[in-house]
């Protein structure tokens, strides 16, 4: 019989855990398993071929990597220290992703957070943030019970094609709105170009993960305080410095090229 840990039991003890990541990630996991009423590792698994921590991958730029935990079929996830910097542990796990056979679910966690990236085929992308507290909460733990049972339950319903209509359509009807207020049409059209960038940069690790996305649902009915964020962030994309408690590196340029689309360079 497996052994269990409550999701108020889960929470009091990594709300209070001042562990360094080497110390604390195989205990976190672990606990996970005991929370959403899963075998850990070694129990499902003890010849390490399909679920292991410390499964060996091969980085798609050449060298070894090892990813924290992998569980073929489900996901992989990867651990930092509590505060540490998220994205660089997403990077990691694009880098492994294709070793491991490309799972459909690209975890990272401090311990107070748990980010699931989606990463299936010919679907959109999704973020899911899960904060200690949404665990106390049946939605919060459903989810992280989702990603042990039913991964298919974080995949979007619309493909890419039929998202990139809709966002297009969306993004013509703005540029009308804005040309009936009154706006010139060619800094309508910049002003969406770089809205469309920033959703860009932010789902290929330009931006730190959901720093663009959470700040547009914060502010929607906030206009006025919504373009105060806007100019705040190019600023700082354009010139690099800080963005409330995230530091932006000025390391993109965008242009047109031949008025068919949008081109964008990496410096």
């Amino acid at each position: 019989m497996l052994s269990t840990l409550s999701a108020q039991e889960f929470v009091a003890k990594w709300r209070r855990a001042a562990l360094k990541e080497r110390s604390a990630a195989q205990e976190h996991f672990i606990d996970v398993c005991r929370l959403v009423g899963h075998p850990t590792p070694a129990e499902e698994d003890p010849s390490g071929q399909a679920f292991a921590f410390e499964a060996g991958a091969s980085k798609q730029r050449g060298g070894q990597g090892w990813a924290d935990v992998w569980k073929r079929g489900y996901f992989a996830w990867e651990y930092k220290g509590r505060h540490a910097d998220l994205d660089a542990a997403y990077q990691q796990l694009l880098q492994y992703r294709e070793s491991l056979m490309n799972p459909p679910l690209l975890i990272v966690s401090d311990m107070e957070r748990i980010v699931v990236h989606t990463n299936f085929t010919n679907t959109v992308k999704r973020v899911v943030w899960i904060e200690l507290d949404d665990l106390l909460r049946p939605e919060g733990l459903a989810q992280l019970r989702a990603m042990f049972f039913e991964p298919t339950a974080f995949r979007a319903p619309q493909t890419t094609e039929q998202v990139t209509e809709e966002a297009a359509s969306e993004f013509a009807r703005m540029a009308e709105l804005l040309r009936k207020s009154g706006a010139d049409p060619q800094a309508a059209a910049h002003f969406a170009i770089r809205l469309l960038f920033c959703l860009f940069a932010e789902d290929i690790g330009l931006l730190p993960i959901g720093l663009f996305t959470r700040r547009v649902k914060r502010t929607q009915k906030r206009p006025a305080a919504f373009g105060g964020q806007l100019r705040q962030l190019f600023g700082a994309m354009t010139s690099g410095g800080w963005f409330g408690a995230d530091e932006i590196i000025a390391n993109a340029t965008i242009r047109i090229t031949s008025g068919r689309g949008l081109t964008v360079e990496v410096l």
